[in-house]
């Protein structure tokens, strides 16, 4: 099982807009039998089977085994991944698409958009991704934005000046500054 499954199909994503296959998706993340999902959702196993099926047909589970039971057999499935993400391109934008200027929310969401895309097309079979995510929270008064600005500039351009060679693995950085919202604290 992976760990994360990028949705970037229509049919994947349709197959998750009803509610009732995201139940049986979750009761999924280990193997089970449609007989067992339904007992777990008190549903027929036939009406879970269906939901399977599509689930299946978009990618999102695998048949892992069968087993026969009263000389029927009967298919054992698990959810491909612990967590989906849904490519923002599949709801598409509204109006037309203009230049994003850096400093503009917009453009944060173009280049979160860029940085989904890329870490799902990594190699996740690699024995080891060297890659580092950091977070953290700063508190800038408006009088020293600009400052702030400067000095977070400063810093990546000594970065990208001193590792910018053609030599080891190339490395994407990304980084993002946006106002806390009061759900983070």
């Amino acid at each position: 099982m992976r760990d994360v499954l990028y949705l970037d199909r229509i049919e994947q994503a349709e197959a998750l807009l009803k509610p009732q296959r995201i139940e049986v998706l979750r009761q999924l993340a280990e193997p089970r039998t449609c007989t067992e999902v339904g007992e777990r959702l008190e549903q027929t196993p036939q009406r879970v089977y269906y939901h399977v099926k599509r689930l299946v047909e978009a990618g999102l589970v695998t048949k892992v085994a069968e087993r026969r039971v009263r000389g029927v057999s009967e298919g054992i499935y698990q959810a491909t991944a612990r967590s989906y993400w849904m490519s923002p391109g599949l709801v598409g934008r509204l109006g037309p698409r203009r230049a994003r200027d850096e400093l503009t929310l917009g453009y944060l969401l173009d280049l979160m958009e860029e940085v989904q895309a890329d870490i799902a097309a990594l190699d996740r079979t690699a024995p080891e991704l060297p890659s580092i995510g950091v977070s953290g929270h700063i508190h800038v008064p408006p009088e020293r934005r600009g400052e702030f600005l400067n000095d977070m500039q400063t810093v990546l351009q000594d970065l990208f000046t001193r590792y910018g060679g053609e030599e080891g693995d190339a490395f994407k950085l990304v980084v993002a500054c946006y106002p806390k919202g009061e759900a983070d604290e």
